[in-house]
């Protein structure tokens, strides 16, 4: 994968169709699309509140990926388990699926644990898969669909993670539903279009939204050490609320949580938690250190804006 600079000025790959964006390089992206976006029209007084758009708790999950063994997954959990956590956060952690009876047996009740990925259906002759039955049998609570590894390695379409998300759904277990956009695709200025679309294959089959969380992971910055500036983060975070809005409900957008994830890690989450459409994150490397996945969980203490 092609890599990119630390930062990006003024996330110009969203839409380069939009009028004289590249030739206003003083101007927020947010400038040019506030006729567009939710924003309000005058600067909200400030209060000593959480500075939150979606209104469930904040997320953080940690993505163990292709990572661990007995030995260091034992220590992560023992880490993980001494760890003072801030109460009004929802933690997940996902481990690798040969690994989940081992995590789900040992791991406090604070935190819950996803599958990285499940079946599109029922179990059966399907060499390799994980169904949701067996996930939710050993104790999964949530899994991730739609990660641009699934979809850019493995090469699953929206279509086909849309309706795994939709049987996951109607089986019980909450799901995590990661979109984002390729660097060339962010160049291209197709953020938004990539994004969209990708929700849309959700929202066309999903039975409710009442157990997702959409991840917004853009690829470039997954694993690459690059991450979106709070602004940018913030940016797509918006549209992505705008736009469930306007194609599923306000009260979806409203309480729906929209986490971001690419390069999270202590040092960066607490600026990044500080927006007010950033409900949480999608953690990678970062969560397979205890101490450091804990930091970014009590990032949530950000968010309280002062008086």
């Amino acid at each position: 994968m092609s890599m990119v600079s630390t930062y990006c000025p003024h996330f110009s790959g969203l839409r380069r169709s939009s009028p004289n964006l590249h030739n206003a390089p003083s101007q927020s992206f947010l400038q040019h699309f506030s006729s567009q976006l939710r924003l309000p029209s005058s600067p909200k007084p400030c209060r000593a509140v959480i500075a939150m758009s979606g209104s469930g708790k904040f997320f953080v999950g940690g993505n163990w990926k292709c990572n661990g063994a007995k030995d260091s997954i034992t220590k992560l959990v023992s880490d993980l388990n001494s760890a003072k956590l801030e109460s009004d956060v929802d933690v997940v952690v996902a481990p690798p699926f040969v690994y989940l009876d081992q995590v789900t047996s040992s791991l406090t009740d604070r935190i819950e644990v996803s599958a990285q990925n499940s079946w599109i259906g029922k179990g059966g002759a399907f060499t390799g898969e994980i169904s949701v039955e067996q996930l939710k049998d050993i104790g999964c609570k949530w899994v991730i669909l739609g990660h641009s590894e699934r979809r850019h390695v493995i090469g699953e379409d929206d279509q086909f993670i849309g309706k795994k998300a939709a049987f996951a759904l109607n089986e019980g277990l909450g799901v995590i539903a990661c979109i984002g956009e390729l660097l060339e695709e962010r160049e291209a200025g197709k953020t938004f279009d990539v994004c969209f679309q990708q929700l849309k294959a959700f929202a066309d089959v999903v039975p409710s939204w009442d157990n997702i969380v959409i991840a917004y992971e853009p690829v470039w910055a997954i694993g690459t050490g690059k991450v979106a500036t709070p602004q940018q983060a913030q940016e797509v975070h918006v549209a992505v609320r705008d736009w469930l809005k306007k194609n599923v409900s306000e009260e979806v957008a409203s309480k729906t949580r929209i986490i971001y994830g690419g390069s999270v890690n202590g040092s960066n989450c607490g600026e990044l938690a500080k927006e007010e459409d950033i409900d949480g994150f999608l953690v990678g490397g970062a969560s397979l250190k205890g101490p450091e996945f804990a930091t970014i969980v009590n990032s949530v203490t950000t968010k309280k804006v002062a008086a």
